[in-house]
C-alpha cells in the first residue's frame, strides 16, 4: 500500500484525530551518497526527526515522523563536512512534502491557482494556504522553451483597453514558446532578433506586429490569419447589406418614410453640400457638430438612399394582431389602450397589458417590418449555396434580384470562399480578386479589397501557405480561463508562469 516506506522500517503506525501517523527510521545497515561530492559514507553524525506528510490514505491525510541520519562526509576535498541522508521517493532536500504530494499540489496549482486550489488540496487531505499554493507554483521551473522554425503571435489583454501582453506559439503544435510583457513594437523586435531560427510568423491583421516583423528580419515571412480574412469579409458584406436595405427590404410589405429616413438625407444632403464646396472632412464634422467617421460615412455613398436602413424590430407576442390594432386606430384615434387590449385578447393574445403599450407607443403599430432582418440577408449570401435548404435559396435568389446591387456581394463571397482552401495557385486569384473588389461601386467591399491591397504579401502566404493563427486564438481563450480563476488580481510573473505551465 505504501513502496516509498520500502526503504525504511516502520515503527509504528497510528490513527489519532482523523490523521494517520507513520513512525519510522532509516536502516543503519546501507550508507548514504553526499550530495557535494558523490561519495558514500556510512559514517554517522547523529539522528534527527522529519516530519513528512504524504498523499492521503482512506481520505485520512498521512504524516511520516521519520528518524534520518546526518552523515559525515569521508572525502576531504569535499566542501561539506556533514550531510543528511535523503530517502528516495520519501523525502527531498527542504521539503516536508514526499515527492508524490509535491507532484499532485504542483498539479492542482498550475490548473487552479490560489484559492481554488487550497479548497481542492483540502478534499485531497492537503491542508495548504492559497499563498503556500502559489508559492509551489512559482517554484515550478518554467520549461527551456525550444523556438521553433513556425510560430504564432497574438495580443491579449491584461487589463482590457489599457495594457496587453504578448503571446508566442508553435504553430504546429499549439505549444507555448513565450509571452511577452507588452505588445509594443519595439518588444517583439529584440524577442526576433534574440532568435533567428524563426522563419515563419502567422498573425492576425494588426500592423503593429507586421512592422515588428519587418524591423526584425524582412525575409521572415509573415502568414495572415485565415479566420480573421473571413470575418472581416463578413463585416464587410453586413455593412454591404445594410446598405441597401431600402431595396431588398421590398421583398415584403413597403417600408414607410419615418422621421429617422427624413433626417438621414437631410444629413446626407448638408455633408454632399459642403463637399461640393471644396470643405474638408474634418471642417465638416466641425460645421455639423458630427464625429469624423460618421461624415466619412455619408461622404462615401453617392446616393441618400443608400443611407436609409430598414426599421429593425424584434418579434414580439403582438405582432398576430398588428393589423388589427393598425385598423382600429385608424378608424378611432381615440380608442383606448384597454379596449383594444380586450379586442385583442378575445383573439387569443396572451401577453401582457404593459407589453401592448410598450408595442403602441414605440410606434410599432404605424410601421412595417421588414421580412428579412440585415444580419439574415447577409448571411444568406455567405452561407455556401449547397448548405443553404430550398426555401433559402429562392429567398437568396429574391434577395439578388430586388437588388441588382447585391449580385456582385453573392459573386464576391463565393470567389473569395475558394481562395480559403491553401493552394499554390491561389495568389493569382487572390490578385485578380484584389483588382475587381477595387473596380467594383460598393464603397465598404472596395475599402476591404484595399486593405488586402496593403498586406497583400501576407494575405497570399495565408492562402498559398498551409500555416494558419488557430492554435494561437485557443491560447488566448484558455489564457481568459485562467485570468477570471484569479479574478484579474495576478500579477504578470503568476499570468506568465500559469501560461506556460498550462
Amino acid at each position: 500500500m505504501l513502496p516509498q516506506l520500502a526503504a525504511v522500517r516502520v515503527d509504528a503506525v497510528v490513527v489519532e484525530d482523523g490523521l494517520l501517523r507513520i513512525t519510522a527510521r532509516t536502516r543503519d545497515d546501507a550508507g548514504a551518497v553526499c550530495p557535494g561530492c558523490g561519495r558514500v559514507s556510512g559514517w554517522v553524525h547523529s539522528r534527527y526527526v522529519r516530519h513528512v506528510a504524504d498523499q492521503a490514505v482512506g481520505g485520512c491525510p498521512v504524516v511520516v515522523d521519520l528518524s534520518v541520519r546526518r552523515m559525515y562526509c569521508e572525502e576531504p576535498s569535499c566542501p561539506r563536512r556533514t550531510f543528511a541522508e535523503q530517502v528516495p521517493g520519501l523525502t527531498e532536500r527542504y521539503q516536508r512534502r514526499t515527492p508524490a504530494l509535491r507532484r499532485v499540489v504542483e498539479a492542482v496549482a498550475v490548473a487552479l491557482a490560489g484559492s481554488a486550489g487550497a479548497r481542492l488540496l483540502a478534499v485531497l487531505g492537503c491542508v495548504l494556504s492559497w499563498a503556500t499554493v502559489l508559492d509551489c507554483l512559482l517554484r515550478i521551473p518554467l520549461p527551456k522553451p525550444q523556438v521553433p522554425r513556425v510560430v504564432g503571435i497574438d495580443e491579449f489583454a491584461l487589463r482590457k483597453g489599457h495594457r496587453y501582453a504578448t503571446v508566442v506559439v508553435d504553430a504546429a503544435t499549439g505549444r507555448r514558446v513565450d509571452v511577452l510583457p507588452d505588445r509594443a513594437t519595439a518588444t517583439v523586435v529584440a524577442w526576433l532578433r534574440e532568435h533567428p531560427q524563426v522563419q515563419v510568423v502567422c498573425r492576425d491583421g494588426a500592423g503593429g506586429f507586421a512592422r515588428a516583423i519587418t524591423d526584425a528580419d524582412p525575409g521572415i515571412v509573415q502568414v495572415a490569419d485565415r479566420w480573421h480574412l473571413w470575418h472581416n469579409l463578413c463585416e464587410a458584406v453586413l455593412k454591404e447589406v445594410a446598405v441597401h436595405s431600402s431595396c431588398w427590404s421590398k421583398l415584403g410589405p413597403p417600408l414607410r418614410e419615418g422621421k429617422r429616413a427624413a433626417t438621414t438625407r437631410e444629413r446626407w444632403h448638408q455633408v454632399h453640400d459642403l463637399l461640393d464646396q471644396g470643405v474638408g472632412l474634418l471642417e465638416c464634422a466641425r460645421r455639423l457638430h458630427l464625429r469624423l467617421n460618421t461624415v466619412n460615412r455619408y461622404a462615401r455613398h453617392t446616393e441618400p438612399e443608400r443611407m436609409v436602413r430598414a426599421p429593425a424590430f424584434r418579434p414580439t407576442l403582438v405582432d398576430p394582431y398588428r393589423d388589427h390594432l393598425r385598423r382600429r386606430r385608424a378608424e378611432d384615434p381615440a380608442v383606448t389602450m384597454p379596449q383594444l387590449l380586450a379586442e385583442i385578447r378575445e383573439q387569443g393574445y396572451p401577453g401582457s397589458a404593459n407589453l401592448l403599450m410598450r408595442y403602441i407607443t414605440e410606434g410599432c403599430v404605424e410601421a412595417d417590418h421588414a421580412t428579412l432582418s440585415p444580419r439574415r440577408a447577409a448571411r444568406l449570401l455567405l452561407t455556401c449555396p449547397d448548405h443553404l435548404h430550398e426555401d433559402q435559396l429562392v429567398l437568396r435568389d429574391q434577395l439578388t434580384s430586388a437588388c441588382p446591387q447585391m449580385t456582385a456581394p453573392a459573386t464576391v463571397v463565393q470567389d473569395f470562399a475558394v481562395l480559403l482552401t491553401p493552394a499554390p495557385g491561389n495568389g493569382h486569384l487572390l490578385e485578380n480578386w484584389i483588382r475587381r473588389g477595387l473596380q467594383d461601386g460598393l464603397p465598404v467591399l472596395r475599402s476591404f479589397a484595399r486593405g488586402l491591397q496593403r498586406d497583400q504579401a501576407a494575405v497570399e502566404a495565408a492562402v498559398t501557405l498551409p500555416w494558419h493563427n488557430g492554435r494561437t486564438e485557443g491560447v488566448n481563450h484558455k489564457t481568459k480561463l485562467i485570468k477570471r480563476q484569479t479574478y484579474g488580481r495576478a500579477g504578470f510573473t503568476l499570468l506568465r508562469h500559469r501560461i506556460l505551465l498550462n
